[in-house]
């Protein structure tokens, strides 16, 4: 299972490319055009290779973008897809650990693209409770990726997916989207909406309650 792709040697050698961003991008850019502020910093936890960051900060140029990655290979490839689109509204990566003490303190929204299934639990509850404390009441948390539901047949492939997950690392795996909001509930976040999106992957806006 390939996550993301090793640039080449040379110049842009530390840039790395996830195939799913360009699968998913667009469809996600129409969720957020309804559910981001119209100005403000949307910290964005886990870019990955940084193409989501560049992608949005180029469709949304009224906010700044702060990316943010706890693994340095992924920080130096958002660095250098930075250099290379050169926007002024996109940040410097910072070095974030969901699960351990955030170096922001407040967002005007948080996005979380692909990080939940590919992470320990512990990390989903950091991102929940620091989203709770960095966003202002009324404030977006917006998460990707595919989830179990109690009262939807889990599709074939996702079922796929979760074994392969599992057996590269046992504390991974598809999170049940109803534990998600019971957990995210504790932290003062409600779930706005659940919106079904393409390959079988779901978007979860949660905003913090006022």
């Amino acid at each position: 299972m390939t996550l993301w792709v090793p640039g080449e040697a040379g110049a842009a050698g530390e840039r790395r490319h996830a195939p799913a961003t360009l699968r998913n991008r667009d469809a996600i850019v129409t969720i957020l055009r309804d559910a981001l502020p119209s100005s403000g910093l949307v910290l964005e936890v886990a870019s990955g290779s940084g193409e989501h960051a560049v992608h949005f900060a180029v469709a949304f140029p009224h906010l700044d973008w702060q990316p943010t990655d706890a693994d340095p290979a992924a920080l130096a490839s958002i660095a250098a897809w930075r250099a290379e689109a050169s926007l002024p509204n996109l940040r410097p990566p910072l070095q974030l650990d969901a699960s351990a003490d955030w170096p922001i303190a407040q967002a005007d929204a948080i996005l979380c693209i692909n990080m939940i299934h590919i992470s320990p639990w512990e990390a989903t509850l950091g991102l929940l409770k620091g989203a709770g404390a960095a966003l202002a009441p009324g404030g977006l948390l917006y998460l990707y990726g595919p989830y179990t539901r109690d009262d939807v047949e889990t599709a074939p492939s996702n079922l796929a997916f979760d074994a392969s997950l599992k057996a590269r690392d046992p504390r991974w795996g598809l999170r049940a989207v109803e534990n998600v909001i019971v957990a995210a509930g504790r932290e003062g976040l409600e779930l706005e909406k659940l919106i079904e999106m393409p390959a079988n992957n779901l978007s979860l806006l949660f905003r913090r309650r006022t």
